[in-house]
């Protein structure tokens, strides 16, 4: 009997000296050098919760405000299971986003991505599919292309919104988005098809970031299902439109015509991920973004009255009032563009620059280690030696400012480096055609509307606007009474 005791004694002493090693190893990485300062928070959890809570989209989270007071700009701490150093230092947040290529994503986006995405694979893989994806939103294309089907779709959803005396700003925003890029890669698709693969992004939670236990009732789940029923409607529509010769949209045109042209460079498997990555990453940005630039303007009659009168404008330049917007009049509103590069600047509170380091990063006495996901804040867009007054809604800050380039030494709303977002400029058209519409009508929004952040914009009351009775402006004479 003593024996046992003493070999449970021992067996009990093993896994006690065990444990305090793997925390201690937990708490003090090795690598090659000097780690950043910071803590790596509990075993596996880290500080996620404390990380993830909800917090004002015009503020910068407390759990970032409060390490930066006690550890400085560039600090380590571990995040859904991964190691991750996060930076509030912009000149180390451009060389980072310059050096390495690889995006810093939890292994539930990887999933979510698929392990053969092309756009987290190779360097080379990723510069091709930009290249494609160019084609398709590029300023040419957008130009030609994009602003007649970008204006009839919202034209018809504010006309019904009108009707219904509201519409939900990021759901509207949503279909508006999807509706235009599915004609264009995927041509016409069958009603049910079509009806089918919106409803998948029901299953689609807002938090990305998180977790990936992929067990049933999680949020990692949910998406894995959506997944594998949007790959399976996309891949269904392409094999039966090849199979019956079927006219394709104008994107998978560009794709199967490199294929058709010699050197397979997509296989179809490829181009399934590729669209369906395309589609995913598309929804998740812009309607959020949109329906914050919303809310912002209702909170600033200033800015309603300025962008009345730029939409006023427009319209009264028109020989017929029912005409559809051209490219010289998207272009044309000045105004419009300086209110959506301040919304992304005072919006940008969460990390622009996302990677995976591919190797050791000196900073000053630190060392970044490889594998790392690096996190990194446009701490810049609020530096007041850039911007009077920095937490302040004011559009007119850019009145001298090139609106035509997404990327500067103060403004890194789009990302930077290899990662620099292709499609900033369809953001930058969408959401101008949709404020355009909108003010051919009487709105609000609701005051108890709130914009949250928790990495992903959260709309806990919605994000409704609200038509008045007497909906319709006249333009020529202002509004009908």
């Amino acid at each position: 009997m003593v024996e046992f005791y003493e070999l449970l004694a021992l067996v009990v002493s093993l896994i006690v000296v065990t444990l305090f090693h793997w925390i201690y190893q937990w708490r003090n990485p090795k690598t090659n050098g000097k780690l950043p300062p910071g803590s790596m928070g509990f075993p596996i959890i880290g500080d996620t919760f404390e990380f993830m809570k909800p917090h004002d989209v015009l503020q910068f989270p407390t759990f970032i405000k409060e390490r930066v007071l006690r550890y400085g700009p560039v600090f380590r701490t571990s995040l859904f299971g991964s190691k991750a150093i996060i930076s509030l230092d912009f000149e180390l947040n451009l060389e980072i986003a310059k050096a390495n290529h690889v995006p810093g994503i939890t292994k539930s986006i990887s999933r979510l991505f698929g392990k053969n995405n092309l756009f987290i694979q190779s360097k080379q893989s990723h510069k091709h599919v930009r290249n494609l994806t160019f084609q398709l939103l590029g300023p040419k294309y957008l130009k030609l292309k994009m602003v007649q089907d970008v204006d009839v779709l919202a034209r018809t959803y504010m006309e019904e919104g009108a009707r219904n005396g509201c519409l939900d700003v990021k759901e509207t925003s949503s279909k508006i988005l999807i509706e235009c890029l599915a004609k264009k890669v995927m041509g016409e698709m069958e009603p049910e098809a079509a009806k089918e693969l919106a409803l998948c992004w029901r299953y689609f939670p807002r938090d990305w970031f998180q977790f990936s236990w992929n067990i049933p009732g999680t949020g990692v789940y949910r998406m894995m299902k959506a997944r594998k029923r949007m790959m399976k409607l996309i891949k269904e529509t392409v094999l039966k439109k090849r199979a019956s010769g079927e006219e394709f949209g104008e994107f998978f045109k560009i794709i199967f015509g490199e294929m058709e042209g010699g050197a397979e460079k997509m296989s179809v498997e490829n181009a399934i991920e590729y669209i369906y990555t395309f589609f995913l990453i598309a929804n998740e940005t812009t309607p959020g973004i949109l329906a914050a630039t919303i809310k912002l303007i209702s909170d600033h009659p200033n800015v309603m009255q300025e962008l009345q009168r730029e939409h006023d404008r427009i319209v009264q330049g028109k020989p017929e009032k029912e005409a559809g917007l051209t490219w010289e009049d998207y272009k044309s509103m000045t105004f419009t563009q300086m209110v959506i590069y301040e919304s992304l600047r005072i919006t940008s509170t969460a990390p622009t620059v996302l990677r995976m380091t591919d190797h050791d990063f000196q900073v000053g006495d630190y060392t970044i280690p490889a594998g790392w996901i690096f996190m990194g804040y446009a701490n810049v867009h609020f530096n007041p030696e850039k911007y009077d007054d920095p937490l302040a809604f004011d559009p007119w800050r850019w009145k001298s400012e090139d609106l035509g380039s997404i990327l500067s030494k103060s403004y890194i709303a789009f990302g930077a480096g290899s990662r620099l977002c292709v499609g900033a400029e369809f953001a930058k058209l969408q959401m101008a055609i949709f404020i355009h519409h909108l003010f051919r009508y009487r709105w609000s929004m609701k005051k108890e509307t709130t914009v949250l952040r928790r990495f992903m914009l959260m709309f806990p009351c919605g994000s409704d606007v609200q038509f008045s009775y007497d909906t319709k402006v006249d333009n020529s004479v202002g509004y009908r009474s």
